[in-house]
């Protein structure tokens, strides 16, 4: 019995290095000394921006979300590659609610870069497991800079301190973890930052007088709403309060209408373009209309026959987006959640310490503006509209709380959906002049959240996938053509581009179960077990078959029962599933204390099992393969 570590103890090993590098900067911040601090958060941001890069290097095997491959890789893995992978629902032609852009724009582009490689024989095998999750992931990575480029921007705008707001974007786990991702509300969150740093005047720093500032330019903040539109339709209640920002500031600072209203067309323009780039390409990718319209059915249906046929075909996936989340019936399908969960749960789950503060805060302000909007209403000294020009922390935490408010109208709250805010609250949280409090518990939250997410939750999946792929597309199964059929179940929906197989290859078959029931899974695992079919065809008569099975270890007591035979081939640890957790009193008990060392952590390893003739698994905490030879 084999036992793999997947790559995993090393960012073990880097998070001990980090809480060290943390003790250090920690002490330089005591010392009392401004440019020994200064230099202090310089160098420890450029660890913690290292360690981002080298941690999608590695890579990160925590599985957050099915969204992060069925959203992107897999579609594109499949348009562009040609392997087999399963098109989500929002991807079919007949309910098309995601645009392609972005995904071809990430996942699309490395993936073209890959078959390029191998076209041209400068890397035969450059298509496998890990090029294929590591390539979209190091590009997000690239493009998560943004981020850092937007703190450095605004951070003197908005009064904060530009390294220390730096260190604390960098050191979240929502930084490491979902901003290397391929979500797209990690491309919301970098739209959103953009759009920030375009409303921000440039020359003015914080506690000038703003009205006189120069906007930025119209057309670009036009593209970016538009884009992030179209990306998440929820990217409005991210780019509200930005834009109510840029008007107000357009209004004081233009004394001419003509100037207004040359911002406000070089805006409409903008949008409408960057709207028709969109909906053309969605419409091409979504139906038949490209092959159909040519020079020649011009000329023979007449333009306005080809306008209304290109019309009745046009796809507008953002409005489809909203049309399926606004009814309630759909919603219910994900997953219903209070309405407070953002607020209460999710603000907390992702940054910590940070949302409680920003809550204070937001508290004292609100109070602070009731008698401060009293006196300006009485003594008729100025528009209120100027207060938010004038004054840094109310308009931040606006930029924070209003999208945070529109988003807990759905009753569908997921803690990535929150993760744009992560660029005001830096900036709320860190003002000039005045060391960070809370850093211990700052940074034992986002070492713990960072093993979480990036390594424990559902982290044998991705291991599992990788071992089968190499299993697959080994120098025995490809010089003796097997027949294979993989059964997932009580694990996130395996990402079958990761298996990197040909769609012309017939010979591999995917079950996925999700939560199955016990009775059900048994009943499914008994039959496939007894009356494995290599195939119709008589070329498929006299191949071998391997029946494997991906199950987490919390499950295997529920496999036992089933009556099937297994013996463990391999173990890949750690793996934590949430959906089926492991009973914390089994934990604390006799029997599990009078356990083998061996067999005691398999509740949190992935197992592969493997005998000629039984059945194989794969499980959780432990991943376990059962494996049925014919």
């Amino acid at each position: 019995m084999k036992i793999g570590r997947s790559k995993l103890l090393i960012p073990w090993q880097l998070m001990f290095l980090i809480v060290q590098v943390c003790d250090f900067a920690q002490t330089s911040f005591s010392s009392g000394k401004w440019s020994e601090l200064r230099m202090s958060a310089k160098t420890f941001w450029g660890i913690l921006a290292l360690l981002r890069i080298f941690w999608c290097l590695l890579p990160q095997t925590g599985y957050l979300h099915p969204d992060e491959f069925f959203q992107s890789s897999e579609v594109m893995a499949g348009d562009i590659l040609d392997l087999q992978v399963y098109y989500p629902w929002e991807f079919l032609s007949s309910s098309p609610c995601r645009t392609v852009v972005f995904p071809l724009i990430t996942s699309g582009i490395t993936y073209w870069m890959i078959k390029s490689l191998q076209q041209l024989g400068m890397w035969s095998n450059v298509i496998n497991s890990y090029t294929l999750l590591v390539s979209p992931r190091l590009l997000l990575t690239t493009f998560s800079f943004i981020l850092d480029y937007s703190v450095y921007r605004l951070a003197p705008f908005w009064g904060a301190d530009r390294w220390n707001a730096l260190v604390l974007l960098a050191g979240s786990y929502v930084t490491l973890v979902f901003y290397t991702r391929t979500f797209t509300n990690t491309l919301e969150g970098l739209l959103f930052a953009l759009l920030m740093v375009l409303v921000s005047p440039k020359a003015v720093g914080y506690g000038t007088d703003i009205s006189q500032a120069k906007p930025t330019s119209s057309s670009l903040i036009g593209i970016i709403t538009v884009a992030g539109f179209f990306n998440r339709p929820t990217f409005l209640a991210f780019a509200l309060m930005p834009l109510l920002y840029w008007a107000v500031l357009n209004a004081t600072s233009q004394h001419s209408i003509k100037t207004i209203a040359k911002h406000l067309l070089k805006l409409v323009s903008s949008t409408a373009f960057t709207a028709i780039i969109f909906t053309a390409a969605d419409t091409l990718y979504f139906t038949s209309i490209g092959s159909e319209i040519s020079l020649y059915s011009i000329k023979k249906n007449g333009l306005l026959s080809t306008i209304a046929q290109i019309n009745q075909n046009v796809i507008v996936t953002p409005f489809n987006f909203l049309r399926y989340n606004l009814n309630p019936h759909n919603l219910a399908q994900h997953g219903i959640h209070p309405r407070f969960t953002h607020f209460a749960v999710n603000g907390i789950m992702l940054f910590g310490i940070l949302h409680i503060l920003a809550i204070s805060v937001g508290l004292k302000m609100l109070k602070l503006n009731i008698h401060l909007l009293s006196w300006i209403r009485l003594h008729n000294h100025r528009p209120p509209t100027m207060l938010v020009l004038a004054k840094g922390k109310p308009t931040l935490l606006l930029f924070y709380f209003v999208p945070l408010a529109f988003l807990s109208l759905f009753n569908h709250q997921e803690p990535r959906f929150l993760i744009p805010l992560i660029l005001p609250l830096v900036l709320l949280i860190t003002p000039q002049n005045r060391t960070l409090k809370w850093k211990p518990i700052i940074i034992i939250f986002n070492v713990l959240g960072a093993l979480l997410f990036g390594c424990l939750h559902q982290g044998g999946l991705i291991p599992c996938l990788s071992h089968l792929e190499q299993l697959i597309h080994s120098t025995e199964s490809l010089n003796h053509p097997a027949h294979y059929i993989l059964l997932f179940a009580h694990t996130y929906m395996p990402p079958r581009f990761l298996l990197s197989i040909n769609k012309r290859d017939p010979l591999v078959e995917i079950i996925d179960m999700a939560g199955t029931e016990e009775n059900t899974l048994c009943q499914t695992l008994g039959q496939l077990a007894n009356n494995i079919a290599c195939g119709t065809r008589e070329t498929d008569k006299e191949r071998t078959c391997h029946f494997f099975v991906i199950t987490p270890g919390t499950v295997r007591t529920t496999i036992q029962k089933c009556g099937v035979l297994f013996k463990n081939e391999t173990l890949i640890f750690p793996h934590l599933t949430m959906e089926d957790p492991p009973q914390i009193s089994f934990l604390f008990s006799e029997k599990w204390r009078n356990e083998p060392a061996s067999d005691k952590w398999d509740l949190f390893k992935c197992q592969s099992y493997y005998t000629k003739g039984m059945v194989h698994t794969v499980s959780d905490l432990k991943c376990q393969f059962y494996k049925q030879t014919k």
